[in-house]
């Protein structure tokens, strides 16, 4: 999930340890309020208000155990990265139970988008996955997202690695199709819900 913004960027890029993960998680929070992922999950705005954080804070859980998070040094965008070696995983991800026990054990929601999104996630060929991607609303716009991402794509590139992610959204989709994504063809679709797109980025120039 994303919300990707174009234009230019004003702020250094660090990468975030265990002590950011307050921030992180409230960053999470705001950038996703109103992303319509989340409010399919969590379709009661004061509930949503309550829970968000306990279920945003089990994906950035995993980037810092993982994988990788970038943050702008001012705290207004971050990036959850993972790597993903090829082949099938071994035993069954317990993610999606962890994020439903987490945050609402009584919403089989917010275990379901976890098992959607799992069952189409591509296994053929290593990759980095970009988990998440969260700007603050009040920057969003001004490319913050774009460049945050943009030095783990070249760097992609330049090793020859390829990159797959979900965009959970119209506007979000094609923002990553200009810097070389393209829709894998199958959307993952939330029962009475919206849409998600998988996406796939070969590596660049060569």
């Amino acid at each position: 999930m994303g919300t990707e913004s174009a234009g230019s960027a004003g702020s250094g890029i660090r990468q975030a340890g265990r002590s950011d993960r307050a921030t992180l998680v409230r960053l999470l929070e705001r950038a996703f309020d109103d992303d319509p992922v989340s409010c399919w999950v969590f379709p009661d705005a004061a509930h949503r208000h309550k829970v968000h954080g306990l279920f945003l804070g089990v994906f950035a859980d995993i980037a810092l155990a993982h994988g990788r998070v970038d943050i702008m040094e001012d705290g207004t965008a971050m990036a959850l990265w993972l790597h993903v070696p090829a082949g099938v995983p071994e035993g069954e991800d317990d993610t999606p139970a962890l994020l439903r026990e987490t945050a609402d054990p009584d919403n089989e929601r917010a275990e379901l988008v976890g098992r959607l999104t799992g069952e189409i996630h591509p296994h053929d060929r290593a990759h980095e996955y970009l988990l998440m991607i969260a700007v603050s609303p009040e920057h969003q716009g001004r490319g913050l997202g774009r460049s945050l991402i943009a030095p783990v794509l070249e760097r992609c590139d330049r090793d020859g690695v390829a990159v797959y992610l979900e965009a959970s959204s119209e506007r979000s989709r094609r923002l990553y199709e200009r810097l070389g994504f393209a829709f894998m063809g199958t959307t993952v679709d939330l029962p009475g819900g919206p849409h998600m797109w998988p996406m796939w980025r070969e590596p660049q120039g060569g």
